[in-house]
């Protein structure tokens, strides 16, 4: 069994979690409050900087030339492709990159992208990467279960193409192709190290979405 098989298999209950969140399933179904939406890309938007910053320097922690290219070639688009996405939902909303990039983050975002660049800057490539890893590979399998229902709302129908989409899978790809090459290089406790970052921000993950849907603010 490839090492990635078993890292999945770690999150098949933080997976089944994420799927059954209301934020996803109105989604789906239409009934998301698009104030809700909002919060989550402005969120989004600020959050794909930092973690742009931790591919970057994933690329440069890369032991292969492959690795440094694809890691930069990602931060790269994290920031153009990505960012194009939201600067059309942004258009339709009337607000400005001003606006958008003003905005502070919310607590769980801080928390999230403040562990990326700690694991991305101290620890071993390996570990980042299993930390980067479940936003790339949770993404890609939402979209593809939402693909499934579609929704009534062109902006979340939008949403649910963009990750569901060949293109964003050959990227995901690429990822766990590599992930599964590092590991074969790993001792038994340095795998379990890069699950350990894998499970964590698979968590955070789910935290993501749910402080979209509750518009999470700081308590004080």
């Amino acid at each position: 069994m490839a090492f990635s098989e078993t890292l999945w298999q770690s999150i098949e209950g933080i997976f089944a979690k994420i799927l059954e969140h209301p934020f996803l399933k109105g989604l789906t179904d239409g009934t998301l409050d698009e104030e809700a939406f909002r919060f989550y890309v402005v969120q989004d938007a600020l959050y794909l900087r930092d973690f742009a910053r931790g591919l970057a320097i994933l690329g440069a922690k890369a032991p292969e030339d492959d690795w440094l290219i694809m890691f930069c070639e990602h931060a790269k688009n994290a920031i153009v492709v990505e960012r194009a996405l939201h600067e059309s939902f942004f258009r339709e909303w009337g607000l400005s990159d001003e606006e958008v990039y003003a905005t502070p983050m919310a607590p769980t975002n801080l928390l999230y992208t403040s562990y990326l660049l700690r694991v991305a800057y101290e620890r071993p490539f390996h570990e980042g990467v299993g930390a980067f890893l479940p936003c790339y590979w949770i993404y890609l399998e939402v979209g593809k279960a939402l693909e499934a229902k579609g929704s009534p709302n062109p902006l979340y129908q939008r949403w649910i193409e963009t990750y569901s989409s060949a293109e964003y899978e050959s990227v995901v790809r690429q990822v766990i192709a590599a992930a599964d090459k590092i590991a074969e290089t790993l001792t038994d406790k340095q795998r379990e190290a890069m699950r350990h970052h894998f499970v964590v921000t698979s968590k955070m993950e789910w935290m993501f979405w749910d402080m979209g849907y509750r518009k999470e603010g700081w308590a004080i």
